[in-house]
């Protein structure tokens, strides 16, 4: 039976002429230059500046490029700062006591002699006798005391106030006695421990307090992210505590550098390492994965070369002298070193510096917790999926 024409299929993968792009006129071939066109217009025209910049902005290379400038900077202002620090020290102000009384004909050409020697860095105080110069010797209210003994000039220091000073005026006493040729006495009346001859163990302990403090809460924020704000303060806490008790353990007990009073150090040590990494977790809050930066300019390139633990503060330039008092590294030294060797004149302000910074620290991470990148959420699983 022969097929009506009208009633052929149509040609084309359809067989609907409305539906078969090859048949359409519109549209032209499927494969044509009409659909090709389009697809390049839509899809393969060529990125604007604006879209370029976009695309590179969420790329790695913007954090990477930054990191180059800020290492460079960095490396230069660490060395820099521990130059300027601790390469040349000079006598700006040293506190020095005078004992009143009978003084031989050599006492004032010396103190003369060293003003001059030292440019006018002394800064006398006078006592009425020994006792109470000796008392403010103690109190770490002067580095050295000057007074005669007959004839004799006789010069008392400190090392343990600070080896720097002490050497300083040693060496300078002994010059100038020679030029004017007076006798003197040298005694060293407050000496460091023989397991630390140059007085740096202490600084060091307080170092590694400070630089373990903050790296271990930048461990925390990378392998233990999802930590809630409190269980991130109670494992700083127990770290600082760990570590304290490490660092006066291999010192004291493993080294024998240094007798420490056991207790009271580690507690300063643990302080100081909380402070540490409650300072990073602030800075980590507010400013994100930049902490490192301001964390690593107060504790570091600021903080430890004003410390006073590798240079007395007299010695520091005058402003790091001041500020370093104030800034966690140089509280730790000065608590650390007064606990050592100066027990019955303990101070509250370094330990009232350290609780500052740790109260400001742990309330700013605590009021704005909800930017800190770590955390995790408490709803349950089923209930997460429900949603």
């Amino acid at each position: 039976m022969t097929q009506d024409p009208a009633e052929e299929p149509a040609e084309g993968p359809t067989g609907d002429p409305a539906q078969d792009p090859a048949e359409d006129p519109a549209r032209g071939p499927a494969d044509g230059p009409a659909d090709g066109q389009r697809a390049h217009g839509a899809h393969g025209r060529p990125p604007t500046r604006r879209e370029k910049w976009e695309t590179y902005k969420k790329s790695p290379y913007v954090p990477a490029v930054v990191l180059l400038f800020i290492l460079a900077a960095a490396a230069g202002l660490f060395a820099g700062s521990y130059t300027y620090a601790m390469a040349n020290p000079t006598p700006h102000r040293i506190p020095a006591a005078v004992v009143e009384g009978p003084r031989t004909p050599y006492a004032e050409p010396f103190l003369v002699g060293m003003e001059k020697a030292l440019d006018a860095s002394l800064e006398l105080h006078r006592y009425p006798d020994r006792a109470r110069a000796r008392a403010a010797l103690e109190e770490q209210k002067v580095f050295v005391i000057l007074r005669s003994d007959g004839d004799t000039v006789v010069m008392e220091l400190a090392a343990a106030s600070g080896a720097t000073v002490a050497q300083l005026l040693d060496e300078t006493g002994v010059k100038v006695a020679h030029q004017i040729g007076a006798p003197l006495t040298v005694t060293d009346v407050k000496p460091l421990q023989k397991g630390d001859p140059r007085g740096l163990a202490l600084f060091y302990i307080s170092l590694a307090a400070v630089i373990i403090g903050f790296v271990g809460a930048i461990q925390l924020s990378v392998h233990a992210r999802a930590l809630l704000p409190l269980e991130r303060i109670l494992f700083t806490l127990a770290y600082a505590l760990l570590g304290g008790f490490a660092i006066a353990a291999v010192v004291d007990w493993g080294l024998g550098a240094l007798h420490l009073p056991f207790v009271q150090s580690w507690l300063i040590l643990a302080f100081t390492m909380f402070t540490s990494g409650m300072v990073f977790t602030m800075f980590n809050t507010l400013i994100g994965r930049w902490a490192m930066i301001p964390t690593w300019g107060v504790m570091v390139l600021l903080g430890n070369p004003s410390s006073g633990g590798a240079v007395s503060w007299p010695l520091l330039p005058s402003l790091l002298g001041h500020i370093g008092r104030w800034l966690p590294p140089g509280a730790s030294v000065n608590a650390q070193h007064t606990a050592v060797y100066y027990q019955g004149h303990q101070y509250v302000f370094p330990y009232l510096v350290l609780g500052v910074w740790s109260l400001v620290s742990c309330t700013v991470f605590w009021v704005w917790r909800h930017r800190h990148p770590g955390g995790r959420d408490h709803m349950p699983e089923h209930a997460a999926t429900a949603s």
